[in-house]
């Protein structure tokens, strides 16, 4: 554990480092996406994977955590997080996320730039990153010790920590709208990690989103119930909405509105 927490060194998520630090920070404004994807197979496939694309992954961020193969990488001056498919991924994984993150931006969900580069590959630009310097971020699973491979939280605990750390009722809504509309995508793997708080302008906010895709969840079911449900419905997500305080009113106005916009994109989806 000591080993890898020192290969994340200065290059994590957020604005931790961790010493001694032996990361290798990828400066280059440029990143053989192709030949690193074909090397992201390669490595998935083989139990004595022996090439240089561990080496690579490693000096571009040591593929920060979950299902999918992932670099950090700069373009245009900025700081990027570039995906890969994973073995089970459809081709057109990438291009599936990017046209869920445009439809989220559409739909009132605080988003980061994304961007698909050469036309398959998935990109977001790293939010936890300014030109003045890193921002603090913490997970729903970090905050609270929640185990993010199980379902181990109802949204009621996501708006309990917003509500504790932001004292905002703004961000409470941006909270709302992020679960109204991956109930309405069918993204049943909201699990604790896909939740995160960033500390800007001197206070703490609900993270832009990410990770905005249809999914099976877990045997099928959701990985963050909704009201105590595994099996929610509209009623459910009103009901966690008064239960938190917000009115019934807009809340049901910002649903329809979610709902309408995503039917109208042809996407499948609840009602």
């Amino acid at each position: 554990m000591l080993d890898r927490l020192a290969l994340v060194g200065s290059t994590g998520r957020g604005a931790l480092e961790f010493q001694p630090d032996r990361s290798v920070v990828a400066q280059h404004e440029y990143a053989d996406f192709e030949k690193l994807a074909l090397e992201a197979e390669r490595i998935l496939d083989s139990e004595d994977y022996t090439g240089d694309g561990i080496e690579e992954f490693q000096n571009r961020g040591g593929s920060p955590g979950g299902a999918r193969p992932k670099i950090f990488t700069r373009y245009g001056g900025k700081e990027w997080l570039v995906k890969f498919c994973a073995k089970r991924d459809s081709r057109r994984i990438g291009v599936e996320e990017y046209r869920y993150s445009l439809l989220a931006k559409e739909c009132g969900i605080d988003m980061p730039e994304t961007r698909l580069f050469e036309d398959r590959f998935f990109g977001v630009e790293r939010f936890d990153r300014t030109p003045d310097g890193k921002l603090h971020v913490a997970s729903m699973a970090g905050l609270i010790g929640a185990d993010y491979r199980l379902p181990s939280i109802d949204y009621l605990h996501i708006f309990k920590v917003c509500a504790a750390l932001t004292h905002n009722m703004a961000e409470m809504w941006k909270a709302y709208r992020l679960m109204v509309f991956n109930y309405l995508i069918d993204n049943k793997d909201d699990h604790a990690k896909n939740f995160s708080f960033i500390y800007r302008d001197n206070g703490w906010h609900l993270a832009p989103a990410y990770d905005l895709l249809p999914s099976d969840g877990i045997n099928g079911f959701r990985t963050t119930s909704v009201n105590d449900s595994i099996e929610p419905s509209r009623k459910d997500l009103i009901a966690v909405a008064l239960k938190v305080g917000l009115d019934k009113k807009d809340a049901e106005d910002i649903y329809e509105n979610i709902a309408d916009i995503v039917s109208k994109r042809g996407v499948p989806h609840r009602m």
